[in-house]
């Protein structure tokens, strides 16, 4: 048995990103990439902001993206359109009564999406407090994901953000049960409440593409960006232009999963499967991603590559861009393993005090200990057209995007290939 030495093995390394990486070159193209980022990103979709007719375009526009290049769709679907319902309840009428006392109606917020409630103590509802210091956010959270009746008796220290609980009839999902907060210090031994809701359906839509593995089509790696956005925003500040194109924010990302799509199945050698997704409400709660997640069993989903806002240079300046969450497992690791040789590298999150770890779309997968990680490029303490108007193609370095793009489809190739397999997230040390 001959042993290869050092020098040799760091040659083979350089002909490996070089075979690679001419790969790269040849199919992620500037001209394709900035073509799918214009139209994305252009007034014509208005924004694409949820539940509106733009974003149903801007959806056609990534199935037919698929379509073209050849993915195949989920298995039992006919579509690449990953359709889903959520509901908003609107509140036509609520009385309560507390031990005998009636209670003012803004003082209890009824989740729920049934159009008519009667709720008492013997309504068989668990019930649950929210006390005075208490992280009132991550309690709620609990509740809500529960799965179970509750009525949630909240302390009066939080009666100046009480009235926030009503986001959450927005958007509220085909099973959720219903939770029923209450403001009040004490506990009640009795109580009856009755609301009426008026229901109206929210349809949405993911856009999934899949190309089947080889030898390990039962293993996932998945590739993902958010496709919508904030839309038309009309206010004085914004007087001049009210679209906000979402040009990086996260068009960018979303051209960048369109871009790996066409990479991978032109090489056609990945023998896990890859699943491509445009993830719809991310920008009002994360809904697309939350559903998506529930149809796969988490440990079959070895890796996921969440892209967001690529589109600008990092702090670093070109040909780099930082991980969330880089210190949970070993994936920032194996991808620039990957990259050695090119001239890109991958940092961990310089913006750690912002929790964006926490804050996209790969969150819901990492819960549940998926090696579930987003990349992006933003200088998140100083980006200065975040969430604004200004947001447009104009502002993109494209070709400082398009060799993040290479460098992604470059980094990712043994976890692709089977080869490497990243550590899961401890979900025990999770927040």
């Amino acid at each position: 048995m001959k042993f290869i030495t050092a020098p040799f093995l760091l040659l083979f390394s350089f002909l490996s990103i070089a075979s690679f990486a001419q790969d790269a070159n040849s199919i992620i193209n500037k001209l394709e990439t900035e073509r799918i980022e214009k139209y994305l990103s252009s007034d014509a979709l208005a924004g694409r902001k949820t539940f509106s007719k733009e974003i149903d375009q801007a959806a056609d526009f990534i199935a037919n993206e698929f379509k073209q290049t050849g993915l195949m769709t989920l298995p039992n679907s006919k579509t690449y359109l990953q359709k889903f319902t959520r509901f908003s309840a609107s509140l036509i009428s609520v009385t309560v009564t507390i031990d005998g006392m009636s209670v003012a109606s803004n003082k209890i917020v009824p989740i729920s999406a049934e159009a008519e409630l009667t709720v008492n103590e013997k309504s068989g509802y668990e019930i649950g407090n929210i006390n005075k210091g208490e992280d009132i956010r991550k309690t709620i959270g609990k509740y809500m994901t529960a799965n179970k009746n509750y009525i949630v008796f909240v302390d009066t220290s939080f009666s100046g953000i009480f009235s926030r609980l009503a986001q959450f009839r927005n958007n509220i999902t085909e099973t959720q049960k219903t939770v029923i907060f209450v403001l009040s210090s004490t506990t009640p031994t009795q109580f009856t409440i009755e609301a009426k809701n008026k229901i109206q359906q929210l349809p949405l839509a993911n856009v999934v593409g899949v190309i089947p593995g080889k030898k390990l089509a039962n293993e996932y790696v998945i590739f993902s960006a958010h496709y919508d956005h904030l839309g038309i925003i009309n206010s004085k500040a914004n007087s001049a232009d009210s679209i906000f194109n979402g040009a990086n924010d996260d068009a960018a990302g979303t051209t960048a999963m369109i871009m790996l799509s066409k990479y991978f199945k032109q090489l056609n050698n990945n023998e896990r499967t890859l699943v491509f997704v445009a993830f719809t409400a991310e920008e009002v709660g994360g809904f697309g991603s939350q559903y998506f997640s529930k149809q796969f069993d988490p440990l079959a989903v070895k890796a996921m590559f969440n892209l967001e806002m690529i589109g600008t240079e990092s702090k670093w300046g070109k040909n780099s861009a930082y991980i969330t969450g880089y210190e949970k497992t070993n994936m920032g690791e194996i991808l620039q393993k990957n990259l050695v040789g090119s001239v890109f590298t991958f940092y961990p999150d310089p913006y750690t005090d912002q929790n964006l770890f926490y804050r996209s779309d790969n969150a819901t997968l990492a819960r549940l200990g998926v090696p579930a990680h987003t990349i992006s490029t933003s200088k998140m303490d100083s980006e200065p057209n975040y969430h604004k108007a200004s947001d447009e193609f104009s502002t993109l370095d494209m070709d400082n995007m398009n060799e993040i793009i290479k460098a992604i489809a470059l980094s990712s190739r043994t976890i692709v290939s089977g080869e490497d397999t990243p550590t899961r997230v401890d979900i025990k040390q999770l927040k």
